[in-house]
């Protein structure tokens, strides 16, 4: 089926869900070659690519990765092979696995189906792999040998490690970096080291109780620490002296800025520039502190790394156009692509351009948000519109390419994006705003995304809706039930109805999470169930959509149970004023273009009947 709307329908939903995406280039230890997932085969598969320009990428990989991309891999030192995590069916319970890269094969190296392990790094002499895992209870670091298989423990903190703060290696292999908590105050995050047996553990860096420090690299001297902390209300990065103890912050002031790695010499350091929902890599000197000139193309820029000494990949993207990877050279301000971004038969100028705008909350705070229209629009005509929330609350959207926004407006929907009060990239006021208040200034926030929408002369007020997934498909609950007039209908991703009851079935680091922004779900029981959709439910009025994966452990099924029990306890019908659909082997939403399909074509049925 490649459905096309009747009046738009321009973009083919199939050919636009199959459309090829790679995730995670990573370059191997010595950066002869660049390793990355992409589902250009309808899979997801490990292909790699020489850096040099022109170079065609080679499937390494036969089907035996995981369908969603959950955690990154780790290169053995010798680029002979990498280790990888892999669940079943989105549990995300990963598995430590082996892939061989001259010949394929693929050995699972541990079975511990009830916790999850995220490969790190692999160690300097190629022996011991640094593993995240929950084996325990809550996430710490592990040495897993590669020889014997087996887990040593290196850390033991009550709170998760390496959530946030990175982990990794010295370059002689004496040493390994960390982030964790050890104060009462949940927000913060503080930059330890350890011995590589895990003993002789220090703090080396706390800018405030209540910051967030981390680090991202070391340098291959050994003598610094690429860091990043967000201490005078913004997130900044720097260089961390280990001779000294000096920090050196390279960023300005005032603005979002995430550390990056070491050039090879260590004469440089990339950082990611965070501001108006675009992220720009920039270079600075590490001697003197001074930003390198980089002038890339136009758009997005991220998750950059060294090449060589003037050399670094990147990957770009523009609102009209898809993500491609390129090689930036300093020296003469040139770039190459590496691997192209397609588009199938899709002509990419019938992408619509977003606009970014500002609109004001209750309190008059000003909420940023991005704005999708159809690409063509009937003069006097009124469009439905939706309103829709990202995840986290400390997530983001970006004004990247959107392929959901692209093909809801192409099929005749005016589409508003806002990152409400929570959101990162916008300060660390601004950021915690929501903090004991999920369901309250963040909802305040999203009603008036819908009030703007309606300002709008193309939009018909009486055909406003709210989707979202995660932390967005709890706000539409939310929404629903606690601003019922604003909606006509809404789409709960993967959502939370229940705040007490997910905090039970959640895992250590997860209830962690929960504490920092909702607080002690004992002490604050009643703004627990005040900040509950499924104790409101009763007061919708709109056509609701839940949809949910059966696996997922972020945000459970049982969330959507109790929700749709609720409703037919209160007498609503399923097929009128609610619909309720489980996937099967699904987890917290997936990549797997069957499932891309799957979701894209539920969306928008839904939103034609309801909308």
């Amino acid at each position: 089926m490649n459905r096309k709307h009747p009046a738009f329908g321009n973009l083919p939903l199939e050919e636009l869900a199959k459309l090829p995406t790679f995730y995670i280039p990573t370059l191997s230890h010595d950066k002869s070659k660049i390793a990355f997932y992409w589902d250009k085969t309808g899979e997801m598969e490990l292909y790699l690519l020489d850096p040099a320009a022109g170079a065609a990428p080679v499937q390494v990989s036969k089907g035996q990765l995981p369908r969603d991309v959950r955690a990154g891999f780790a290169w053995a030192r010798d680029g002979k092979a990498v280790f990888f995590a892999k669940d079943k069916d989105g549990d995300e319970q990963h598995n430590v696995w082996r892939l061989d890269l001259e010949t394929g094969e693929a050995e699972q190296l541990t079975e511990n189906p009830k916790a999850q392990e995220y490969p790190v790094e692999v160690s300097p002499d190629d022996k011991t792999l640094l593993v995240l895992s929950n084996l325990r209870g809550q996430l710490n670091l592990y040495a897993l040998d590669l020889q014997t298989h087996e887990y040593t423990p290196l850390t033991d903190y009550a709170n998760p490690v390496g959530w946030g703060g990175g982990a990794g290696w010295s370059p002689d292999g004496s040493q390994i970096y960390y982030g964790t908590n050890e104060t009462d105050n949940l927000k913060n995050l503080d930059l330890y080291i350890m011995d590589a047996d895990g003993s002789n553990k220090r703090r080396i860096i706390q800018m405030k109780v209540g910051s967030q420090d981390g680090a991202v690299d070391w340098s291959k001297d050994g003598r610094y620490l690429s860091i990043g902390s967000d201490f005078d209300g913004y997130d900044r990065a720097g260089v961390y002296d280990l001779e000294t103890g000096e920090i050196r912050w390279f960023t300005p002031e005032g603005q979002d800025y995430f550390p990056g790695p070491f050039s090879p010499d260590g004469t440089k350091v990339l950082a990611a520039k965070n501001a108006d929902s675009a992220i720009e890599t920039t270079v600075y000197d590490v001697g003197g502190g001074e930003p390198v000139p980089v002038e890339l193309p136009p758009g997005l820029s991220y998750n950059a790394d060294w090449i060589d000494n003037d050399r670094f990949l990147v990957n770009i993207t523009t609102d009209v156009t898809r993500p491609e990877l390129r090689d930036y050279r300093l020296g003469d301000g040139q770039s190459s692509v590496l691997l192209a971004a397609e588009y199938g038969s899709i002509d990419p100028a019938l992408f619509t351009t977003h606009e970014y705008v500002w609109y004001e909350s209750f309190d008059e705070l000003v909420i940023p948000a991005i704005l999708y229209r159809p690409h063509s629009m009937e003069p006097g005509k009124k469009y439905p519109a939706l309103v829709e929330v990202h995840g986290g609350p400390t997530g983001q959207w970006f004004r990247g390419f959107d392929p959901f926004a692209q093909f809801l407006a192409d099929n005749g929907y005016i589409v508003i994006k806002p990152n409400v009060r929570g959101s990162t990239g916008y300060g660390v006021e601004f950021r915690d705003m929501a903090l004991k208040d999920w369901g309250g200034g963040d909802l305040e926030d999203v009603a008036a995304a819908a009030d703007y929408l309606r300002t709008l002369p193309e939009v018909d007020p009486e055909r406003v809706g709210v989707w979202g997934g995660s932390y967005g498909g709890y706000m539409t609950f939310i929404a629903m039930t606690k601003k019922p007039t604003h909606w006509k209908a809404g789409t709960a991703w993967v959502g939370i109805s229940d705040l007490l009851a997910m905090y039970g079935e959640s895992m250590e680091h997860f209830k962690y999470f929960l504490r920092e922004q909702m607080g002690d779900p004992e002490e604050n029981v009643e703004l627990w169930k005040d900040r509950s959709a499924v104790n409101f439910l009763h007061q919708m009025t709109g056509k609701l959509l839940i949809v949910h994966g059966v696996t997922d452990p972020r945000c459970p099924i049982s969330q959507a149970r109790i929700a749709r029990d609720k409703l037919l306890e209160l007498g609503k019908v399923e097929g009128e004023d609610f619909e309720y659909i489980e996937l099967e082997d699904v987890g917290h939403g997936s990549q797997g273009i069957d499932e891309k399909i799957r979701m894209y074509q539920i969306l928008i049925d839904f939103l034609d009947r309801s909308l």
